[in-house]
């Protein structure tokens, strides 16, 4: 009888999946996604930062995090600030390109700054030197990517394509020689973004989605036709640049990919630069944080799937952490959040 009861006792736990672990275990797969807890910069005056960010984005508040001084986000992201003796590196290019801020209303925001002494970047529209401060001010994109090539605007000025105006996308220089994007008109004020550079861009979603556990994107503009695997995701970029941009000569736009964690996004772009990027260790954007719940769980998946460590565990205030790199040797720190 007791051989009986314990037999059906199994088959119970195989069909509802009960008897070989506990209840609370999670396998590697299973793992949610992380969440956006921090973008780590390195500053020569972290307090003089931070002050210049609350002054550009009111909304934004002096806190301290784990011992570090901090900038928070009305959705509760971070910037963490560490004190370093010279200006922190802005070249070459690492994977971090600039980070951004969703505002409520871009043109007001864009004139405030400008009177408070903030410095505009100008984006080149690809005719001439002419520049514009707002993307919207020049040619719209078209096919899925926010520029068009030298062919595609001579097209546009033929067709008698205007400028859209309103809402769309600026550049600021922040305090030690950072990029910052502005984008509006937007329903919250908050950081939104950190941009990306990948020498391989959907190889690098395809890491993001096999580690991190990032959901593939959905319907995403410019998407390629056929599924990429690692067998097929490197690819070229496109031979033409695309305007408006920050560069004079533009900027290559495809192919790009999407990543998103929580509410920001990390999106990037093929590498623009002539030479391979470097780690972004050191650099004014150091490394990213991402929060997770079961740091022990994590550190197996990741150490199972033979991902570089650039540190093991370390502590951060009262939790602690790892550090990994990324497909394009960006740091990646994540933090255990309970």
């Amino acid at each position: 009888m007791k051989t009986r009861a314990f037999l059906l006792a199994a088959v119970l736990a195989a069909a509802f999946g009960w008897w070989s672990e506990p209840p609370h275990a999670q396998t590697p797969s299973a793992l949610p996604t992380p969440g956006f807890h921090h973008l780590h910069l390195n500053s020569t005056n972290p307090e003089k930062a931070i002050e210049w960010y609350v002054k550009a984005f009111p909304v934004t508040s002096k806190t301290t995090w784990g011992g570090m001084p901090a900038l928070k986000s009305p959705n509760n992201v971070l910037l963490l600030f560490t004190k370093v003796g010279q200006p922190p590196a802005m070249q070459p290019q690492t994977a971090f390109w600039h980070f951004g801020w969703h505002v409520l209303h871009e043109r007001e925001t864009m004139a405030r700054l400008n009177d408070i002494g903030v410095t505009l970047l100008p984006l080149y529209t690809g005719e001439g030197d002419r520049t514009v401060n707002i993307n919207s001010d020049t040619y719209p994109g078209t096919g899925g990517l926010l520029g068009l090539t030298r062919a595609q605007l001579e097209e546009a000025k033929k067709n008698g394509v205007k400028p859209q105006g309103g809402a769309g996308f600026a550049y600021i220089r922040g305090p030690d020689d950072v990029f910052i994007e502005v984008q509006g008109d937007m329903p919250q004020e908050r950081f939104n973004h950190v941009h990306m550079f990948h020498e391989d861009p959907f190889c690098a979603q395809i890491w993001y989605e096999k580690h991190l556990n990032v959901r593939p994107p959905q319907g995403r503009r410019g998407a390629p036709a056929e599924p990429r695997t690692e067998a097929n995701c490197k690819a070229p970029r496109t031979a033409d640049k695309t305007f408006p941009a920050l560069e004079h000569d533009g900027m290559y736009r495809a192919p790009s990919i999407g990543l998103v964690f929580g509410d920001v996004s990390m999106g990037g772009y093929m590498n623009n630069a002539n030479q391979p990027l470097v780690s972004t260790r050191g650099h004014a954007a150091d490394h990213v944080g991402l929060s997770v719940a079961d740091l022990d769980a994590w550190i197996a998946k990741l150490k199972a799937e033979h991902v570089t460590f650039l540190e093991q565990v370390h502590k951060v205030g009262d939790t602690r952490a790892i550090m990994i790199e990324g497909p394009s040797k960006e740091a990646l720190e994540l933090v255990e959040v309970k």
